[in-house]
């Protein structure tokens, strides 16, 4: 049998592409989500969505949903960031779920507290806000995990640094989609954004 398929190397390809055409549409795009992530997004973001530099976000283990919404948010300008909006560009929006869906299966890998007595009082603003100032409760629409869901985003072991820069882009209103968000980053002291950040990437 095996010299047999040896001797028919065109049956034997005309198998394959058989089972090819047969194969669901979605694997297709679930492969072009694997070759997309590795070519353009691991330099920023880790080739698992983990990245190592504290300027770029950990995207392993978010939400699919939240994950595709952003990629729409930098196509449409609605969120504005060169470099991703660059990327964006050259994305099919066909791609941007399975793509999400790529990283969003991803397991997380945990952050690390620097400030331990930081984190401390980051821990009671995330749990129950602020209430002189109105901040929220963080754990209200994140989770008490810092999980996040289909809404918000996930928090949990998030660089300190990118967590302070978006936090900032919500109080000068550059990052303005979330209107909620944009109002907590208006009311959140600078002392309060560091907190959260160094408590979050413990989560």
């Amino acid at each position: 049998m095996r010299s047999s398929i040896l001797r028919s190397p065109s049956r034997w390809i005309l198998s394959a592409l058989l089972v090819s055409s047969l194969a669901p549409p979605g694997d297709a795009r679930a492969t072009d989500a694997r070759q997309i992530a590795a070519t353009l997004c691991a330099a920023c973001h880790g080739p698992d969505g983990n990245s190592t530099d504290p300027s770029y976000p950990k995207i392993a283990g978010m939400d699919r949903d939240y994950l595709a919404r952003q990629l729409k948010y930098y196509a449409s300008g609605q969120r504005r960031n060169e470099i991703m909006s660059g990327i964006v560009a050259t994305v099919e929006e066909a791609d941007y779920l399975p793509l999400a869906a790529y990283f969003s299966s991803q397991k997380p890998l945990p952050g690390k507290v620097e400030d331990a007595r930081l984190a401390e009082i980051g821990k009671q603003l995330y749990a129950d806000g602020n209430a002189e100032t109105g901040v929220p409760a963080c754990a209200g629409c994140h989770q008490s995990n810092g999980a996040g869901n289909a809404r918000f985003p996930r928090l949990a072991g998030q660089h300190q640094a990118y967590t302070l820069q978006q936090l900032g882009e919500y109080k000068t209103g550059r990052r303005a989609a979330d209107r909620l968000m944009v109002t907590v980053g208006q009311r959140l002291s600078a002392d309060e954004m560091k907190a959260l950040a160094e408590y979050i990437a413990g989560l």
